[in-house]
Protein backbone atom coordinates (compact mmCIF):
# COMPACT_ATOMS: atom_id res chain seq x y z
CA UNK A 1 0.00 0.00 0.00
CA UNK A 2 1.38 3.17 -1.37
CA UNK A 3 -0.10 6.71 -0.89
CA UNK A 4 1.02 8.53 -3.80
CA UNK A 5 -0.80 11.88 -3.09
CA UNK A 6 -1.76 13.91 0.12
CA UNK A 7 -3.43 17.33 -0.55
CA UNK A 8 -4.57 19.63 2.06
CA UNK A 9 -6.91 22.69 1.91
CA UNK A 10 -7.49 24.31 5.89
CA UNK A 11 -6.17 21.23 7.75
CA UNK A 12 -4.11 22.88 10.34
CA UNK A 13 -1.53 25.27 9.79
CA UNK A 14 -2.21 24.64 6.04
CA UNK A 15 -4.36 26.70 3.81
CA UNK A 16 -3.16 24.40 0.90
CA UNK A 17 -0.72 21.82 0.26
CA UNK A 18 0.20 19.00 -2.36
CA UNK A 19 2.95 16.52 -1.22
CA UNK A 20 3.88 13.84 -4.06
CA UNK A 21 5.27 10.78 -2.27
CA UNK A 22 7.36 7.83 -3.29
CA UNK A 23 7.73 3.97 -2.60
CA UNK A 24 9.82 3.48 0.65
CA UNK A 25 10.91 6.25 2.88
CA UNK A 26 9.80 9.40 2.82
CA UNK A 27 10.92 12.71 5.34
CA UNK A 28 9.13 15.40 6.17
CA UNK A 29 11.95 17.83 8.02
CA UNK A 30 11.14 21.48 9.68
CA UNK A 31 11.47 23.39 12.91
CA UNK A 32 9.02 22.49 15.16
CA UNK A 33 5.38 23.78 14.82
CA UNK A 34 5.88 24.31 11.03
CA UNK A 35 3.34 21.33 9.96
CA UNK A 36 5.63 18.26 9.29
CA UNK A 37 3.38 16.17 11.78
CA UNK A 38 0.36 17.55 10.40
CA UNK A 39 0.52 16.02 7.31
CA UNK A 40 1.29 12.40 9.02
CA UNK A 41 -2.00 13.26 11.31
CA UNK A 42 -4.32 14.08 8.12
CA UNK A 43 -3.05 10.80 6.82
CA UNK A 44 -4.01 9.28 10.44
CA UNK A 45 -7.80 10.11 10.21
CA UNK A 46 -8.01 7.88 7.30
CA UNK A 47 -7.18 4.79 9.18
CA UNK A 48 -8.64 6.16 12.93
CA UNK A 49 -10.90 7.94 12.00
CA UNK A 50 -9.09 10.36 14.69
CA UNK A 51 -5.73 12.09 15.35
CA UNK A 52 -3.07 10.59 18.19
CA UNK A 53 -2.61 14.06 19.43
CA UNK A 54 -5.79 15.51 20.25
CA UNK A 55 -9.63 14.32 20.79
CA UNK A 56 -11.10 16.50 19.14
CA UNK A 57 -11.78 17.02 15.19
CA UNK A 58 -12.19 20.99 15.70
CA UNK A 59 -8.31 21.64 16.11
CA UNK A 60 -7.64 19.84 13.12
CA UNK A 61 -10.04 22.62 10.76
CA UNK A 62 -7.41 25.85 10.50
CA UNK A 63 -8.60 28.83 12.58
CA UNK A 64 -11.05 30.83 11.01
CA UNK A 65 -12.26 28.11 8.09
CA UNK A 66 -15.47 26.30 8.20
CA UNK A 67 -14.40 22.77 7.11
CA UNK A 68 -11.10 21.13 6.49
CA UNK A 69 -10.25 18.62 3.49
CA UNK A 70 -7.97 15.85 3.13
CA UNK A 71 -7.40 13.84 -0.10
CA UNK A 72 -5.16 11.10 -0.01
CA UNK A 73 -4.59 8.72 -3.43
CA UNK A 74 -3.53 5.27 -2.76
CA UNK A 75 -2.08 2.83 -4.49
CA UNK A 76 -1.32 -0.50 -4.50
CA UNK A 77 -0.16 -2.74 -7.59
CA UNK A 78 -2.63 -2.14 -10.34
CA UNK A 79 -5.13 -0.39 -8.26
CA UNK A 80 -5.74 3.11 -7.28
CA UNK A 81 -7.85 5.20 -4.65
CA UNK A 82 -8.88 8.20 -4.45
CA UNK A 83 -10.10 8.99 -0.63
CA UNK A 84 -11.69 12.30 0.58
CA UNK A 85 -12.92 13.79 4.25
CA UNK A 86 -14.08 16.48 4.88
CA UNK A 87 -14.17 17.26 8.17
CA UNK A 88 -16.94 20.13 9.31
CA UNK A 89 -16.85 23.07 12.30
CA UNK A 90 -20.94 22.76 12.06
CA UNK A 91 -22.57 19.36 11.10
CA UNK A 92 -21.75 15.90 10.23
CA UNK A 93 -18.59 15.06 8.23
CA UNK A 94 -18.59 13.88 4.64
CA UNK A 95 -16.12 11.22 2.86
CA UNK A 96 -15.99 9.80 -0.58
CA UNK A 97 -14.05 6.97 -2.08
CA UNK A 98 -13.51 7.35 -6.04
CA UNK A 99 -15.87 10.30 -5.83
CA UNK A 100 -18.57 8.83 -4.95
CA UNK A 101 -20.00 9.58 -0.97
CA UNK A 102 -19.62 6.72 1.91
CA UNK A 103 -19.64 7.00 5.26
CA UNK A 104 -16.65 7.98 7.08
CA UNK A 105 -16.77 5.32 9.48
CA UNK A 106 -15.77 2.91 5.85
CA UNK A 107 -12.51 4.90 5.41
CA UNK A 108 -10.41 2.55 7.88
CA UNK A 109 -11.27 -0.39 5.51
CA UNK A 110 -9.81 1.29 2.69
CA UNK A 111 -6.25 2.06 4.28
CA UNK A 112 -4.11 1.16 7.33
CA UNK A 113 -1.37 2.95 9.11
CA UNK A 114 0.79 2.11 12.30
CA UNK A 115 1.96 5.57 13.44
CA UNK A 116 4.74 5.67 16.05
CA UNK A 117 4.90 8.91 17.99
CA UNK A 118 6.74 10.58 21.54
CA UNK A 119 3.06 9.87 22.86
CA UNK A 120 3.59 6.20 22.68
CA UNK A 121 5.83 6.14 25.23
CA UNK A 122 2.81 6.09 27.54
CA UNK A 123 2.08 2.21 26.20
CA UNK A 124 4.74 1.60 28.56
CA UNK A 125 4.94 3.86 31.25
CA UNK A 126 0.60 4.97 31.53
CA UNK A 127 -2.39 4.54 32.39
CA UNK A 128 -3.97 0.98 31.31
CA UNK A 129 -6.48 2.97 29.34
CA UNK A 130 -4.24 3.70 27.31
CA UNK A 131 -2.89 0.47 25.96
CA UNK A 132 -6.29 -1.24 26.41
CA UNK A 133 -6.91 1.30 23.81
CA UNK A 134 -3.78 0.32 21.48
CA UNK A 135 -5.15 -3.21 21.27
CA UNK A 136 -8.65 -2.04 20.33
CA UNK A 137 -7.77 0.17 17.86
CA UNK A 138 -5.62 -3.04 16.50
CA UNK A 139 -8.30 -5.17 16.77
CA UNK A 140 -10.87 -2.61 14.45
CA UNK A 141 -8.07 -2.69 11.32
CA UNK A 142 -8.12 -6.12 11.43
CA UNK A 143 -11.48 -6.25 11.78
CA UNK A 144 -13.84 -3.49 11.28
CA UNK A 145 -16.60 -5.23 12.74
CA UNK A 146 -15.31 -4.91 15.92
CA UNK A 147 -15.69 -1.54 16.34
CA UNK A 148 -19.52 -2.21 16.76
CA UNK A 149 -18.85 -4.62 19.36
CA UNK A 150 -16.66 -2.43 21.47
CA UNK A 151 -19.41 0.57 21.03
CA UNK A 152 -22.08 -1.67 22.23
CA UNK A 153 -20.03 -2.78 24.71
CA UNK A 154 -19.67 0.55 26.09
CA UNK A 155 -23.50 1.29 25.22
CA UNK A 156 -24.03 -1.27 28.14
CA UNK A 157 -21.38 -0.45 30.44
CA UNK A 158 -22.97 3.33 30.52
CA UNK A 159 -25.81 2.14 30.91
CA UNK A 160 -25.06 -0.78 34.10
CA UNK A 161 -23.56 1.68 35.73
CA UNK A 162 -26.42 4.46 35.15
CA UNK A 163 -28.77 1.56 36.98
CA UNK A 164 -26.55 0.87 39.80
CA UNK A 165 -25.92 4.38 40.80
CA UNK A 166 -30.13 4.93 40.99
CA UNK A 167 -29.80 1.66 43.27
CA UNK A 168 -27.64 2.84 45.23
CA UNK A 169 -29.33 6.68 45.67
CA UNK A 170 -32.28 5.06 46.06
CA UNK A 171 -31.25 2.49 48.71
CA UNK A 172 -32.54 -0.55 46.54
CA UNK A 173 -31.43 -4.22 47.70
CA UNK A 174 -29.71 -6.68 45.50
CA UNK A 175 -32.75 -9.13 45.16
CA UNK A 176 -35.03 -5.90 44.20
CA UNK A 177 -32.51 -5.39 40.95
CA UNK A 178 -34.38 -7.81 38.20
CA UNK A 179 -33.20 -5.36 35.55
CA UNK A 180 -29.54 -5.46 36.62
CA UNK A 181 -29.83 -9.36 35.63
CA UNK A 182 -31.03 -8.46 31.78
CA UNK A 183 -27.78 -5.98 31.18
CA UNK A 184 -25.70 -8.62 32.78
CA UNK A 185 -26.54 -10.40 29.75
CA UNK A 186 -25.51 -8.22 27.11
CA UNK A 187 -22.53 -7.10 29.44
CA UNK A 188 -21.20 -10.77 29.30
CA UNK A 189 -21.66 -11.37 25.58
CA UNK A 190 -19.92 -8.27 24.45
CA UNK A 191 -17.26 -8.51 26.54
CA UNK A 192 -16.60 -11.87 26.18
CA UNK A 193 -15.95 -11.37 22.84
CA UNK A 194 -13.81 -8.68 23.31
CA UNK A 195 -11.56 -10.45 25.77
CA UNK A 196 -11.21 -13.24 23.18
CA UNK A 197 -10.54 -11.07 20.54
CA UNK A 198 -7.40 -8.92 23.02
CA UNK A 199 -6.38 -12.41 23.74
CA UNK A 200 -6.07 -13.93 20.42
CA UNK A 201 -4.28 -10.29 19.60
CA UNK A 202 -1.47 -10.66 22.57
CA UNK A 203 -0.74 -14.43 21.38
CA UNK A 204 0.13 -13.71 18.17
CA UNK A 205 1.40 -9.83 19.10
CA UNK A 206 4.11 -12.21 21.55
CA UNK A 207 6.71 -13.88 19.00
CA UNK A 208 6.66 -10.46 17.07
CA UNK A 209 7.40 -8.61 20.28
CA UNK A 210 10.45 -10.99 20.95
CA UNK A 211 11.87 -10.33 17.47
CA UNK A 212 10.82 -6.67 17.02
CA UNK A 213 12.36 -5.79 20.85
CA UNK A 214 15.92 -7.47 19.45
CA UNK A 215 15.44 -5.68 15.94
CA UNK A 216 15.55 -2.10 17.94
CA UNK A 217 17.16 -2.67 20.73
CA UNK A 218 20.16 -4.75 19.69
CA UNK A 219 19.80 -7.62 22.58
CA UNK A 220 16.69 -9.98 23.78
CA UNK A 221 15.33 -8.78 27.07
CA UNK A 222 12.99 -11.44 27.28
CA UNK A 223 10.50 -9.21 26.48
CA UNK A 224 6.29 -10.84 27.57
CA UNK A 225 3.06 -9.29 26.80
CA UNK A 226 0.17 -11.15 28.75
CA UNK A 227 -3.12 -9.70 29.63
CA UNK A 228 -4.56 -9.18 33.12
CA UNK A 229 -8.54 -10.02 33.18
CA UNK A 230 -10.46 -8.86 36.02
CA UNK A 231 -12.99 -11.61 35.30
CA UNK A 232 -9.90 -13.81 36.69
CA UNK A 233 -9.97 -11.42 39.76
CA UNK A 234 -6.39 -9.66 39.00
CA UNK A 235 -5.44 -7.24 41.60
CA UNK A 236 -5.36 -4.11 39.60
CA UNK A 237 -2.41 -2.61 42.05
CA UNK A 238 -0.23 -5.49 41.26
CA UNK A 239 2.81 -5.56 38.46
CA UNK A 240 3.42 -9.11 38.33
CA UNK A 241 2.40 -11.29 35.01
CA UNK A 242 -0.12 -14.01 35.89
CA UNK A 243 1.15 -16.70 33.17
CA UNK A 244 -1.79 -18.12 32.94
CA UNK A 245 -3.18 -15.62 31.63
CA UNK A 246 -0.32 -15.38 28.56
CA UNK A 247 -2.78 -18.20 26.57
CA UNK A 248 -5.80 -17.32 24.34
CA UNK A 249 -8.98 -17.66 26.44
CA UNK A 250 -11.78 -18.26 24.07
CA UNK A 251 -15.42 -16.74 24.44
CA UNK A 252 -16.78 -19.41 25.74
CA UNK A 253 -14.70 -19.87 28.71
CA UNK A 254 -14.28 -16.16 29.29
CA UNK A 255 -18.45 -15.90 29.58
CA UNK A 256 -18.18 -18.35 32.70
CA UNK A 257 -15.28 -16.86 34.32
CA UNK A 258 -17.55 -13.74 33.52
CA UNK A 259 -20.81 -14.10 35.11
CA UNK A 260 -18.98 -16.09 38.39
CA UNK A 261 -16.94 -12.18 38.73
CA UNK A 262 -20.50 -10.48 38.64
CA UNK A 263 -22.01 -12.75 41.14
CA UNK A 264 -18.84 -12.02 43.27
CA UNK A 265 -18.68 -8.47 43.30
CA UNK A 266 -22.45 -7.66 43.28
CA UNK A 267 -23.13 -6.23 46.56
CA UNK A 268 -19.37 -4.20 46.21
CA UNK A 269 -20.98 -2.97 42.87
CA UNK A 270 -24.45 -1.88 44.32
CA UNK A 271 -22.39 -0.16 46.97
CA UNK A 272 -19.93 1.80 44.68
CA UNK A 273 -22.29 2.28 41.81
CA UNK A 274 -19.95 1.20 39.22
CA UNK A 275 -19.08 -2.18 36.69
CA UNK A 276 -16.27 -3.49 38.66
CA UNK A 277 -15.35 -6.51 36.54
CA UNK A 278 -15.05 -6.67 32.64
CA UNK A 279 -12.69 -5.26 29.59
CA UNK A 280 -13.13 -2.07 30.77
CA UNK A 281 -11.11 -2.82 33.67
CA UNK A 282 -8.35 -4.81 31.92
CA UNK A 283 -4.82 -4.22 31.26
CA UNK A 284 -1.92 -5.19 28.96
CA UNK A 285 1.05 -6.34 31.06
CA UNK A 286 4.72 -5.73 29.73
CA UNK A 287 7.25 -7.88 31.34
CA UNK A 288 11.18 -7.26 30.46
CA UNK A 289 13.62 -9.57 31.96
CA UNK A 290 11.24 -11.12 34.54
CA UNK A 291 10.02 -7.79 35.84
CA UNK A 292 7.10 -5.40 34.62
CA UNK A 293 8.48 -2.88 32.26
CA UNK A 294 6.31 0.28 34.06
CA UNK A 295 8.19 0.38 36.79
CA UNK A 296 11.34 -1.30 36.53
CA UNK A 297 12.64 0.01 32.66
CA UNK A 298 15.19 2.49 31.84
CA UNK A 299 14.09 5.49 29.44
CA UNK A 300 16.10 3.03 26.16
CA UNK A 301 14.43 0.21 27.75
CA UNK A 302 11.08 2.10 27.65
CA UNK A 303 11.42 3.40 24.27
CA UNK A 304 12.40 0.70 22.96
CA UNK A 305 9.73 -1.53 23.96
CA UNK A 306 7.14 1.00 22.83
CA UNK A 307 8.79 1.08 19.40
CA UNK A 308 8.48 -2.70 18.99
CA UNK A 309 4.82 -2.73 19.98
CA UNK A 310 4.32 -0.85 17.00
CA UNK A 311 6.81 -2.75 14.72
CA UNK A 312 5.05 -6.03 15.88
CA UNK A 313 1.83 -4.37 15.41
CA UNK A 314 3.31 -3.70 11.39
CA UNK A 315 4.14 -7.55 11.03
CA UNK A 316 0.85 -8.88 12.47
CA UNK A 317 -1.38 -6.61 10.15
CA UNK A 318 1.27 -7.23 7.11
CA UNK A 319 0.90 -11.32 7.77
CA UNK A 320 -2.74 -11.36 7.33
CA UNK A 321 -2.88 -8.30 4.87
CA UNK A 322 -4.47 -8.62 1.19
CA UNK A 323 -3.31 -5.10 0.07
CA UNK A 324 0.01 -5.09 1.46
CA UNK A 325 1.86 -3.43 4.00
CA UNK A 326 0.28 -0.84 6.43
CA UNK A 327 1.82 2.30 6.11
CA UNK A 328 4.70 2.87 8.87
CA UNK A 329 4.56 6.69 9.94
CA UNK A 330 7.65 7.20 12.60
CA UNK A 331 6.41 10.59 14.37
CA UNK A 332 9.65 12.73 15.82
CA UNK A 333 10.80 9.51 16.73
CA UNK A 334 14.70 9.47 16.19
CA UNK A 335 15.86 12.74 17.93
CA UNK A 336 14.93 10.57 21.12
CA UNK A 337 17.34 7.73 19.93
CA UNK A 338 20.89 7.33 20.34
CA UNK A 339 22.82 6.60 17.19
CA UNK A 340 22.48 2.81 17.47
CA UNK A 341 19.19 2.60 17.47
CA UNK A 342 18.55 5.08 15.12
CA UNK A 343 20.52 2.47 12.67
CA UNK A 344 18.83 -0.43 13.85
CA UNK A 345 15.24 1.06 13.57
CA UNK A 346 15.70 2.24 9.89
CA UNK A 347 17.10 -1.50 8.80
CA UNK A 348 14.14 -2.69 10.93
CA UNK A 349 11.94 -0.78 8.85
CA UNK A 350 13.99 -0.59 5.50
CA UNK A 351 11.71 -3.48 3.91
CA UNK A 352 8.31 -2.03 4.51
CA UNK A 353 6.67 -1.01 0.98
CA UNK A 354 6.24 2.57 2.38
CA UNK A 355 7.23 5.00 5.59
CA UNK A 356 6.53 8.66 6.49
CA UNK A 357 9.44 10.10 8.81
CA UNK A 358 8.85 13.83 10.52
CA UNK A 359 11.93 15.15 11.86
CA UNK A 360 13.08 18.31 13.18
CA UNK A 361 16.58 17.85 12.25
CA UNK A 362 17.77 16.01 8.77
CA UNK A 363 20.79 14.78 10.22
CA UNK A 364 19.18 13.26 12.98
CA UNK A 365 17.61 10.49 10.68
CA UNK A 366 19.92 7.90 9.32
CA UNK A 367 20.85 8.73 5.05
CA UNK A 368 19.14 5.83 4.30
CA UNK A 369 15.46 7.20 4.95
CA UNK A 370 16.65 10.56 4.07
CA UNK A 371 16.68 9.55 -0.10
CA UNK A 372 13.51 11.32 -0.69
CA UNK A 373 13.12 14.86 1.82
CA UNK A 374 10.25 17.05 1.90
CA UNK A 375 10.66 20.05 3.52
CA UNK A 376 7.94 22.03 5.85
CA UNK A 377 8.01 26.00 6.67
CA UNK A 378 5.28 28.00 8.28
CA UNK A 379 2.47 25.15 6.70
CA UNK A 380 4.39 25.64 3.28
CA UNK A 381 5.87 22.59 1.21
CA UNK A 382 9.16 24.49 0.13
CA UNK A 383 11.27 21.91 -1.08
CA UNK A 384 10.52 18.23 -2.46
CA UNK A 385 13.37 16.71 -3.79
CA UNK A 386 15.01 13.48 -3.96
CA UNK A 387 18.97 13.61 -3.52
CA UNK A 388 21.08 13.49 -6.46
CA UNK A 389 22.06 9.82 -7.48
CA UNK A 390 26.09 9.55 -6.88
CA UNK A 391 27.38 10.51 -10.44
CA UNK A 392 24.76 12.81 -11.58
CA UNK A 393 25.76 16.06 -10.36
CA UNK A 394 28.87 15.64 -12.14
CA UNK A 395 27.56 14.20 -15.28
CA UNK A 396 25.33 17.67 -15.57
CA UNK A 397 28.20 19.99 -14.36
CA UNK A 398 30.13 18.84 -17.31
CA UNK A 399 27.13 18.94 -19.91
Amino acid sequence: MIVAQLQLTDFRNYVSAHVDLVPGPNLFVGSNGQGKTNLVEALGYFATLGSHRVSSEQAMIRQGADAAIVRARIRHLDKELLLEVQLNRTGTNRAQLNRNQIKVRELPRHFSTVLFAPEDLALVRGEPAGRRRFLDELLVVRSPRLAGVIADYDRVLRQRNTLLKSARSAGVKDHALSTLDVWDERLIALGSELIEARSVLVSELQPRITEAYIAVAGEDHHTILANRLSILGADPDSEAVDRDTTAPLRAGDAAVRFREALDQVRRSERDRGITLVGPHRDDLVLDLNGMPARGYASHGESWSFALALKLASAHVLRAESVVGDPVLILDDVFAELDESRRARLANAVSDFEQVLITAAVLRDVPEALAQHTVRIEGGRIVESADPPVPGEEESRNGE
